[in-house]
């Protein structure tokens, strides 16, 4: 299993320079409640450094961008991780970050940095996307939709689960991805969009755990009869690792055609005021290490930003990758976030 993050191990002394310091020998990474990776990746990092990192989760996405807020001028820790591009602008008029340009830069594709002057270090992405229940389209024999708008049509009435955008972060994506292609954002013309949904039978639930196992059809399930639901490009091999009969091969399948999908962009930075700079400006070139990107897939079912890496064989064969996904600006979302969701509650909830 860790036969290519041992040898990106080796190259990651060549990378991080190790700086050691009895004042500052831990470095505290704050970060959302997904976060994972293989203890082997954090111990080199250690070993290597002399420091130890302390991990602290604080809660969702947004939980974790409020709180670093808050407590800017002692924050709770030196390096956050996993800021997202649908909460990036809150931070940044918040100036919770100063900037440091990883030299890991250079193997990460120019379009996942923002332009920021380096507040923030791009690390994965990971695209919301439809999933499909393959053996209700086969046995139906019903043509898979090939764009948002084909959600309407009646051939696909009472088959979408969708999360509340309010309460679940791939159901903000997904509200995000309508707004990209049906807006004008500033008219709301996207609700005419949401209303034909609403005719067509659209179930709305809290969060990706409810729409995902417990609405979405699937073999093996006795609750779930939808077969759309609101998830990720990386589902599929997710479900086949996680799977008791592997062999098999996945159950579902990813939407990507154009505009299908919203991407979500995560991001590290180095908080101000932290109490070791140093070290983490060194988790956040090794968060951009070969280690630490092979790392990735498996761990938080994300794709690694930088170039240079090889996906584990059943992302590389399961997972695909939208070429046009549905994109809005970090300000746009930042200003207009509160009222379109408040103006989809009204058309979706009342």
């Amino acid at each position: 299993m860790f036969t290519r993050s041992v040898l990106a191990l080796l190259l990651l002394v060549l990378i991080v320079p190790a700086v050691f310091s009895q004042e500052n020998d831990t470095v505290v990474v704050v970060t959302h409640d997904s976060f994972a990776a293989s203890e082997i990746v954090l111990e080199a990092f250690e070993a290597h450094t002399g420091m130890t990192v302390e991990i602290l989760r604080g809660g969702d996405a947004g939980t974790m961008v409020n709180q670093s807020i808050l407590s800017v001028n002692n924050p709770l820790g030196d390096v956050l991780y996993g800021i997202d591009n649908t909460f990036l602008s809150r931070a940044l008029d918040a100036e919770i970050f100063v900037a440091y340009q990883s030299p890991e830069l250079q193997f990460v594709d120019e379009s996942f940095v923002p332009g920021v002057d380096h507040l923030v270090t791009p690390i994965d992405y990971g695209d919301v996307c439809l999933n499909y229940d393959i053996a209700y389209f086969e046995d139906n024999e019903v043509d898979l939709p090939s764009s948002l708008a084909d959600l309407t049509l009646a051939e696909y009435k009472g088959l979408l689960v969708v999360q509340n955008p309010a309460t679940s972060s791939p159901g903000l994506a997904f509200l995000l991805a309508t707004i990209a292609v049906f807006g004008d954002e500033e008219d709301y013309t996207f609700l005419d969009y949401w209303r034909d949904l609403r005719s067509n039978d659209v179930l709305v639930v809290d969060g990706w755990t409810e729409a995902y196992y417990g609405e979405f059809s699937a073999p093996g399930r006795d609750t779930g009869a939808r077969p759309l639901v609101v998830s990720y490009a990386s589902s599929p091999p997710a479900e086949v690792l996680f799977s008791e009969n592997p062999e098999d091969g996945p159950f579902t399948g990813a939407l990507v055609g154009d505009d299908m999908c919203f991407r979500q962009v995560e991001y590290a930075g180095v908080l101000v005021n932290a109490r070791n700079p140093e070290g983490a400006r060194q988790f956040v070139d090794f968060m951009l290490s070969p280690a630490f990107q092979e790392d990735l897939p498996l761990n938080m079912f994300v794709f690694p930003v930088r170039e240079d890496i090889l996906l584990p064989d059943i992302f590389a064969e399961l997972a695909e990758i939208p070429a046009q996904p549905a994109a809005l600006e970090p300000a746009d979302i930042e200003a207009n976030r509160e009222d379109w969701i408040g103006a989809w509650s009204e058309v979706m909830l009342r």
